[in-house]
This record gives structure tokens, sequence and C-alpha cells, in this order.
């Protein structure tokens, strides 16, 4: 694989005033059109997934997929030679083979995760050998990578089944590219200054379309739409564009009849990004600024192509959607004849340490979460393909280019996304669970607000412990007593009975290596472990279901051991798309995608709350609302045992 570095990056502060300094913005004029249908308005349903996204397991970058232990221990000084297999993974390509001990297969940023690895390494953390001792084509790798490093698990952003918009939200354009990226269609915008815009990608596919393996929802063309539109701006779409470096010109051609051209995808500069390559064929200045010292969003491309403002965003959507509020949205504004946009700020505290790329300025996107002194701030921890990275957001913090770390308890400033940081009416943190997903609808039906975020089931106790959430749902089991979740419990704690839920064993019912494992499901995992053909996928730690586990695994490694999935739905999902053989996840998950499913252990599935809390009136209701005849019926319905 080719790829050319950026070798003169600019600062955030450089690109911006060169962009400013060439464009030299004003006010284009004034049209009353209407809104678009969907702008504005109040959803009167909840929004369910209806595909994990991603829909499966992605690079993050160029590089090339590897198995994590392979690379312990690498080093410039002393660096791993690893075996590199001839299959390139470029975007939109099924694999055809598995990564062995020793092996590493090219891959690209986006590209679908083999069989067999669990990471990626950077290529600029890997040299090309033409051959090694026994004359293979190899590389040397000279830093190690953690399992799961460079790598975007399925569902781990969004799960099958799981509410990702709820009666009552207004939609804007974050709500709306989460729509996109779900594979709902939406359209239409009103206008004022027009923006050409145009996706690019052979992988793309259009919302409404049937998924495939390798395949992506274009949910930028949706993102920008309608920020365009907010704006007060004209969207004129140009469709998706394949990674054809002559249609493409020939469509930003066409596009810069507009005031503004914006493309989103292939301005990296690996071998199939051939955007900023049709940019160069263009003056009148022609490129300003190609690469940024930022995180997310460094392959940035400013230009002013004959006379018309331009730019390639990132193709990660949360790359894509950042960039286009810092470095665009500003000038748009100008353009449209509408305010300086108002920026709201508030003191936070970080609850978990954060770690940063020193030497690159670097922006989290954060969920406030309101405690009795002030404002908590938790990491999304989602990466840049994330689509709800931003959509979910309820501000961003700025980490410095020369800052390494924030440590847990540090004080920091968090820009707003909205204008105000309004917290819900019930704020749950800890372990998902699709019960949690269906009692949280109701009550929002009823008039209170909710607010879940996922950090497992010890994160959700902690936070309870810090005053920080009102509910937090848990499922850990104590090994001394047998007994669920009361071993956590503090004078400051009270714990509220839930319902049960099952876990068991996950494979595909076409296996024969699971072949009568309903007989002795306890002799199949012992069997299939020492198996080093059949591959797991684990859990993460400080999960209920991560403690299931460590109870059969004792202290072995079996194949598949250090790649870890952050929910029950990527667990199915590594089983489903055969990246996986097995693992433990609950039955209904394995009920939605056709897998096989043996009961291990009913496991409890309750709720700890802060004592001080238990008066305010949203609780009692929550509280009340468990026990309604029709509420256990329908919790019922979703497979778990009342």
């Amino acid at each position: 694989m080719k790829q050319q570095q950026f070798l003169n990056l600019s600062t955030a502060e450089e690109a911006e005033e060169r962009f400013w300094r060439a464009v030299m913005p004003e006010p284009c004029g004034e049209e009353q059109v209407p809104l678009e249908e969907a702008r504005e308005r109040v959803l009167s349903r909840d929004v369910v997934a209806r595909h994990n996204v991603p829909y499966f397991d992605r690079s993050n970058f160029d590089g090339y997929a590897v198995r994590a232990e392979d690379t312990f221990g690498a080093q410039e000084t002393a660096p791993i030679c690893l075996k590199l297999n001839p299959e390139v993974l470029a975007c939109g390509v099924e694999p055809q083979n598995s990564i062995d001990a020793g092996t590493a297969t090219t891959i690209s940023t986006g590209g679908v995760i083999p069989r067999g690895a669990d990471a990626v390494v950077m290529i600029e953390n890997a040299l090309p050998l033409n051959e090694n001792e026994s004359g293979e084509k190899a590389i040397s790798v000279l830093k190690p990578v953690v399992p799961s490093g460079g790598v975007s698990l399925a569902g781990s952003d969004i799960g099958a089944g799981e509410v990702v918009l709820r009666v009552g939200d207004q939609l804007g354009y974050r709500e709306t590219g989460t729509l996109a990226a779900l594979g709902e269609d939406n359209v239409w915008v009103w206008r004022r200054p027009k923006v050409g815009i145009i996706s690019t990608g052979d992988e793309l596919i259009a919302p409404g379309e049937k998924m495939q393996l390798g395949k992506v929802y274009d949910s930028n063309t949706m993102v920008i739409t309608h920020a365009v539109a907010e704006l007060g701006c004209d969207p004129l779409s140009f469709g998706i564009v394949p990674d054809d470096e002559e249609q493409l010109e020939e469509v930003l051609r066409k596009a810069l009849e507009t005031d503004f051209v914006l493309i989103s995808g292939g301005t990296s500069k690996g071998e199939g990004d051939l955007n900023y390559r049709v940019f160069e064929k263009f003056s009148n200045p022609g490129i300003l600024v190609h690469g940024v010292s930022l995180k997310p969003g460094k392959p940035l491309c400013l230009a002013v192509l004959e006379g018309i403002p331009a730019a390639i965003l990132p193709g990660f959507p949360t790359s894509a959607t950042f960039t286009f509020s810092k470095f665009i949205a500003p000038i748009l504004r100008v353009m449209s004849g509408l305010p300086p946009e108002h920026k709201s700020h508030v003191k936070a505290i970080l609850p978990a340490r954060l770690n940063s790329d020193k030497g690159r300025t670097e922006f989290h996107m954060v969920h406030l979460v309101r405690t009795d002194e002030g404002f908590s701030a938790y990491s999304t921890g989602k990466g840049s393909g994330s689509i709800t990275g931003f959509a979910r957001a309820d501000g961003f913090m700025e980490i410095p280019r020369n800052t390494e770390m924030i440590e847990a308890g540090e004080e920091t400033t968090i820009q707003l996304l909205g204008e105000t940081a309004r917290p819900p009416d019930l704020m749950f943190i800890g372990s998902h669970c699709v019960g949690l997903d269906y009692l949280m609808g109701e009550m929002q039906k009823r008039g209170a607000t909710c607010k879940f975020l996922t950090v497992g089931s010890m994160g959700g106790v902690m936070a309870a412990k810090r005053g920080e959430c009102d509910l937090a749902g848990i499922h850990l089991l104590d090994e001394d007593s047998g007994k669920y979740n009361q071993h956590l419990l503090t004078p400051e704690l009270h714990l509220h009975k839930g319902y049960r839920r099952s876990q068991g064993l996950l494979f595909r019912k076409d296996d024969r290596n699971f072949a009568g494992c309903e007989s002795d499901v306890e002799k199949t995992i012992r069997q299939i472990i020492e198996n080093p053909e059949i591959r797991m996928i684990n859990r993460n730690r400080g999960s209920g279901t991560r403690i299931l586990l460590d109870r059969y695994l004792a202290d072995q490694r079996p194949s598949g051991f250090f790649l870890e999935a952050k929910s029950h739905n990527s667990v199915a999902a590594a089983v489903s798309q055969k990246r996986a053989d097995w693992g433990i996840a609950i039955r209904s998950v394995a009920e939605d995608l056709g897998l096989g499913f043996v009961p291990i252990q009913d496991e409890e599935y309750d709720f700890i709350i802060p004592k001080n809390r238990l008066e305010r009136p949203e609780i009692s209701r929550f509280l009340r609302l468990l026990e309604e005849k029709q509420i256990r019926k329908n919790l019922a319905k979703l497979g778990l045992i009342i």
C-alpha cells in the first residue's frame, strides 16, 4: 500500500487565518424558503437501530491487521518481523483469509478486520520488507499494539435493537445524521447561499439500501446537508461519487457553479484517496491548507478553486462534523447574513483519566452529568468513525497539543454544543439492557426526560457513589456469597431489585463444534477453550459478563481472549459474521441474529440508587413503573424473567 505522509501540518489557528484571508466572506443576501420537513420536527415514536453500527469490525486507520500478542515487545531498536499475507483489504472488500500467528494483512482505513486479527498496526509504525529470512514478503513492527487497538468493533457505536432517538426529541443536523447512519431516509432543506455537497467512496451506499458486509451508509451527506441548512444555506447534493478521478473532476466542475463546495472523504494520502489530487488541478489560488495538527480532523483540506471556497472534510463522521463546525460553519454564517455563533462554556470535573497524542491539538466529545458540586464530563469514548460521537455529546473539551494526559479529578472547560446544559429528569449510568431501553422509553412517554451512559456495571456503581446518576443498572456476582449486587452496597446506596435475564453460550447453529452442547454446556466450554482453532470473543473488564467468563477461563487464554467487546450486540455480531466462534451474552441478542444459545446462568439486573435521591418524584415514578402489570408483561416479552 502506498501512502504519502503529511509533512507540513498547519496549526488550527494558521489554517483558519489562511482560509478567512483567502475567502473574505460577505453576506450573499437573504431568501425566504420553507424548512426541510424533518428539521425542527419532534419525534412521535422511538427510533430503533435495525443494524449494528459499525456493521462490522473495522480499521481506524491505514496499516496492518495483526494479532496484538504477536507485537508485544516490539520496539524501533528490536522490531518484530511478521509475514505479510498477499491479501489487501481496501474499503468495501470482504476478507477471504484469516490472520494466523506471526502474520499480518495490509488494511485501509475503514477496512473489514479479518478473522484472527484483534488490532491494527499504523502504517507509520511498520516498515515493509522485500523478504524475510524465508524469502517471503514481510513487515517489521516498530511499536507494539494492544488488543482492540485501532479497531472499532461491530455494534460498539450502536447496537441493533437499541433505542437511539426517543419520543419528544427535536431533530437537528446531529440527530438526522444519526438517522442516516441507521439507514433511515430523510430529505430536503432550505436555501440561502448555495453549497455543493459530494460524498465519495466505493464503500458508500445510500440510506434505505440493503446493508452488506464492507459497506457503509452515507451519513455524511445527511449530516452536512442539515448542518448547512441550519446555517441558512441551500445544500445541493451531487450524490455519492465512486473513487474515480475523472468522474470526480466532472462532478466537481458542476459543483463549482455554487457558492461553496464541500466534499467528504478521500483527503488522506493513501493509495485510494483521490480528492486532493483533483483539487490540485484547479487554481485561483488553489489549495491553501492540507493537513492540520488536530485530532479529530488531521486530513482536512481547505482551498479556493477558481474563486469558489471549497473544502475536503475527513470521511469519518465525527471528524467531518467537527471540522465542519470549526472551520466551515463560521464562514457560512457570514455568507448567509447570520450573526456570529454564541458559544457557551461550563466547568466540569473529569471522573476518569484521559490520554492524548502529544503534538496535536485534540478535542474530546463529552457527556455532561450534573452533580451536587457542578458537572462531571464523561468522554464519549467514540472514535472519529462514530456517528453518535457528535450526535449524543453535550459538548467538547480541548486538550492542548503539548499535553499528554489529564488526570481524573482535574477541572476542565467544556464548550457546549447547545446553548445550555440541561440535566435530564433521570440520569442512568451503568450496564446496558434492552429492558432498561424499554423502561426509559415508557418514562419519556409519561413526560420524564431520560439519559443513559453505558460504562459497565462497576462504572455505574462508582458513578452512584460520586452522586453522578439517579440510578445505576448493574449485574455483578459476588463469588463468595453467590449473590448478585448486594455486596456493592454502602450506607449511602440503596439496592432496588429489577429483573433477571438469561446469560448463555452463543454459537452458530451449523457449527459442529457445538453439537450436543445443550446436554453438558460446561464440558463443551472446557473443550472449546483447549482447541486453538476455535476462536472466542471476550467482554470488557468490569462488566458482569466478564466476571462470568473469567469463572470458566480461570488462567487460560484461548484464541481470541484479548479481543474485548463492550456490548452483548458486539459479541453476537462477531459470532454471526464468523469473526469469532463463541461468546457469552444474553438470550435476546442471540435470537435476534438466529444464533444458537444454551443458558448458563440467570443473572439479576438491579438498580443502585443514592439514598439521598430516593425521595425524588421521578425516581418514585420509575420504581412504581417497575411494578405495573402491563410493564412486567412487556418485559417478559423481551425475554426477561420477572
